[in-house]
This record gives C-alpha cells, structure tokens and sequence, in this order.
C-alpha cells in the first residue's frame, strides 16, 4: 500500500513539474509574439498568463509564472523581445511581479470550479484589471525606494494613465474574453472525453 502511495506520488510530483516547465515555456513563447502598436508593442504573454491560471488553477498557475520569472532573472532571454533580468529592474517590471498575482486570480475559476462563460469573463476581465496596480506602481513609487534612477520612474499618475494604462484597457479586455472562451471550449473538450 506504501508502495502504491509512493509510486502514485511520483507520477503526480513529476507531471506537476512537466505541466510548471511547459507553462513557462509557453509564456516564453507568447512573450515572443509581439504585434506593433502605440505607444509600445503588445505580446501575448498575459494572454498565456490567464490561460494557464485557467485551466491548471492558482498554485500550479503561480509555480508557472515563478518559474518564469526565475528563469529571466538567472538570465535565460524569456521576457518579451528576448529580455533577461534586465526586466526585472526595468519600467515595465511590475508588470513582471503582477503577473504572480493575475495568474492566481484567474485560477480561482479551476480552483472553485467555475465554469460559467459570463463567471470565467468576470475573473479574467478582474485578473486583466487588476495587473495595472503593480504595473504602474512599480515606476511610480516603488522604483524610487529601491534607489533608482531613470526618465520613467517617479512619473504622475495622469501620465502613467495616458501612456501605461489607457492604450492597453481595450486590448487587456480582448485578451480576457479569448481567454475565457479558450479556457470554456478546453473545460468542455474535456468533459465530452
């Protein structure tokens, strides 16, 4: 019976690790996409973030995008454009470290089973929302107490809206709503299995 515990807790430990690799490949992958657009280019890298909260849930959604996060910052080039730690530091990294926090928002609807097409579009559009705090509070204040220096850090939240935030709302909401009919057509693709 031990025997059977240990073996299936193998098979389980080494598919969560299989599933936290992958996710964090193909945020990589989806950061590499980049459409032009004003005033900086759009990835698809919150796209990813909000399908794997979706369909793997908070925990193993978070392990992912850490994972992520971590191979950036020992240097491998999978931030958008091929970015490494840099990011990490740079104008858009509370973004970066927002993204922990999308990922586990968007894993509510697996965690608590909610399958609901207006439920799942509700929490993806609140993930999506919710990423501009850390977004602009990391060049408006947070930069600034770590010490550095740059044009963009300690900016007015007039320019931060202007610049950061308001180019951005339609899209994020675009991405939201793909994500949840993404994440409803994988949920019945499965149940129909």
């Amino acid at each position: 019976m031990a025997l059977a515990f240990t073996e299936n807790n193998r098979k389980r430990i080494f598919k969560n690790i299989s599933i936290v690799f992958s996710a964090s490949i193909f945020i990589t992958l989806s950061a590499q996409v980049i459409v032009p657009f004003v005033p900086v280019p759009v990835t698809f890298q919150t796209l990813a973030i909000l399908i794997i909260g979706l369909i793997f849930g908070s925990r193993l959604g978070f392990l992912s995008v850490a994972t992520y996060l971590i191979e950036g910052a020992i240097g491998f080039p999978v931030f958008a454009g091929g970015m490494s730690s840099i990011a990490l530091i740079g104008p858009t990294a509370g973004f970066l470290y927002g993204f922990l926090i999308m990922v586990c928002i968007a894993g509510l609807v697996k965690d608590l089973k909610i399958t609901n097409i207006v439920s799942v579009s509700l929490v993806t559009l609140t993930a999506s929302l919710v990423l501009y705090i850390p977004g602009i509070l990391w060049p408006m204040f947070l930069a600034e107490t770590i010490g550095l220096e740059a044009a963009w850090v300690g900016l007015p939240f007039n320019l931060m809206w202007s610049g950061w935030i308001a180019p951005f709302v339609l899209i994020d909401i675009l991405k939201s709503l793909i994500a949840a009919f993404v994440f409803i057509g994988f949920a019945k693709s499965i149940v129909v299995k």
